[in-house]
């Protein structure tokens, strides 16, 4: 192998594959006029080579891009960022961590896909609130970066690989909970409104509730437009400020459920007393709120070792059993959730 990448020239690479010098620019700038089975010849040898960053190494040293489309990123994420690099440390995979605010695939998706292949990333598992548009896919596809989105808050279609927890049956599950300690006045507080997660919770939570005869009044949901904390206290408040008041919320995240537990503190409620609150994900956080918090246990650690894992089959071009797997979300009972007074 050459060790010095420095006496490589794009006339050598091309020489080798039997191609021309343009052929070859075509394929390090991603251009899609190029025939796959050329593609792949000249890929490797830019590998081979170690020409411009393209290692020839790749497959003893592999690298996974793990990316998330938020500049802010929550205490579930980091929990994300856990799981992948664990599955990571169990398979030797080295786990590199991109957002947003870092780089944006948005503003030029071919020279973001070229970095990751220039850097050696086998694959790319994306955590972000809206499917990455057709022009991100179509950069990665010309690099033969495989895409694994990881927990989508939007519904892909088919032709997009996705891991995520079912997220209907986790809020069927908290709605079910807080009907069998007798609450019928329980309000619903989600994240982003028109997440295809938040919808799901939201949709799950109100068939079982609309089952026992309950109602759900349009002033007892609300989305506060994020996952995070400090939106829980906003409209929590505006929740519990609803005359006659609900006796239980369910907030779509522990962040947020936790942000309810600090607006009912405000306001002279006691949780569990006065108030029942069950939060959604069972990340940390959920056992050092006071009082501990009842969730719906997201299977965060087992969705990160699968999309690790189903990244790794694709970028092997190995078969996977199926575009869309969803993992089994749980009930977690703890101490602020009881009957309600009366």
């Amino acid at each position: 192998m050459a060790s010095d990448p420095q006496r490589v020239t794009l006339a050598k690479v091309a020489q080798t594959a039997g191609v021309s010098v343009a052929t070859v620019s075509k394929v390090i700038n991603g251009r899609p006029d190029v025939a796959q089975q050329t593609r792949d010849k000249v890929l490797d040898l830019l590998r081979h080579y170690n020409y411009g960053g393209y290692r020839d190494d790749l497959r003893s040293h592999p690298t996974v891009e793990l990316f998330f489309g938020f500049e802010r990123l929550s205490i579930y994420h980091t929990e994300i960022i856990q799981s992948v690099v664990d599955a990571g440390a169990r398979e030797g995979i080295a786990v590199v961590v991109g957002r947003r605010g870092d780089h944006d695939p948005t503003a030029d998706p071919a020279a973001w896909a070229r970095d990751l292949a220039a850097a050696g990333r086998r694959a790319v598992i994306a955590v972000t609130a809206n499917t990455l548009s057709p022009a991100i896919h179509e950069a990665l596809n010309r690099v033969r970066m495989p895409l694994v989105l990881l927990d989508p808050e939007s519904l892909p279609d088919d032709s997009i690989v996705s891991v995520g927890a079912t997220n209907f049956s986790g809020g069927h599950a908290a709605a079910a909970h807080l009907l069998s300690l007798g609450h019928r006045r329980i309000a619903y507080l989600g994240g982003t409104e028109h997440a295809w997660s938040n919808q799901a919770r939201l949709h799950g939570f109100r068939s079982a509730v609309e089952a026992v005869g309950a109602r759900m009044p349009g002033e007892l949901v609300r989305h506060a437009g994020t996952f995070h904390a400090a939106e829980g206290i906003e409209h929590g408040g505006h929740l519990l400020a609803v005359d006659p008041a609900p006796t239980a919320v369910f907030a779509a995240s522990d962040e947020l459920a936790a942000g309810v537990i600090e607006a009912a503190r405000l306001r002279g409620l006691r949780v569990p007393d006065d108030l029942s609150i069950i939060g959604f994900d069972n990340t940390p956080l959920a056992q050092v709120t006071s009082p501990p918090l009842t969730t719906i246990h997201g299977p965060v650690h087992e969705m990160g070792a699968v999309a690790l894992r189903t990244a790794l089959q694709l970028a092997a071009g190995e078969k996977i059993d199926s575009h869309h797997v969803e993992l089994a979300t749980q009930l977690v009972v703890r101490e602020s959730t009881r009957p309600p007074r009366d």
